[in-house]
């Protein structure tokens, strides 16, 4: 069977998400822990705050394979994510408890990964609407 060529922008992304999913499943990992060991400062919000990560550690880690696979719905799906990445990142960077260690590096790969998924190899290379092929 003769399967098209990913497009090396379409790597890039892939990376990307990669990297993005690890970093929040590693986070729902942490208050996990913590809300076990009684860290967290109320049980209520420890547990909203940790369902709500592990959804978007989920919906993250289904853009990575629907990337990989080139499926269309990954780049609406992944322009949301990445608006509210950099929505994060520059509200990291401002106001009295500006944390530029976490809002920069938000900032800069949701900019990244925002570019990557308008350009037109990674366009073309996510058109496919069924998972038969590839």
């Amino acid at each position: 069977m003769n399967r098209p060529r990913r497009p090396p922008l379409l790597w890039v992304l892939v990376g990307l998400l990669t990297v993005e999913f690890l970093l929040v499943a590693g986070l729902t990992v942490l208050l996990a822990v913590s809300l076990a060991d009684g860290g967290a400062g109320s049980l209520a919000s420890g547990v909203a705050l940790t369902v709500i990560a592990a959804i978007a550690a989920i919906w993250l880690g289904a853009m990575v394979v629907g990337a990989f696979r080139g499926q269309a719905w990954i780049r609406a799906a992944a322009v949301v994510w990445q608006v509210i990445q950099i929505a994060v990142g520059v509200g990291s960077l401002l106001g009295a408890l500006a944390q530029p260690w976490i809002g920069w590096p938000l900032t800069i790969v949701g900019v990244g990964a925002f570019v990557l998924l308008f350009t037109p190899s990674v366009v073309d290379a996510t058109r496919r609407r069924d998972d038969a092929a590839m």
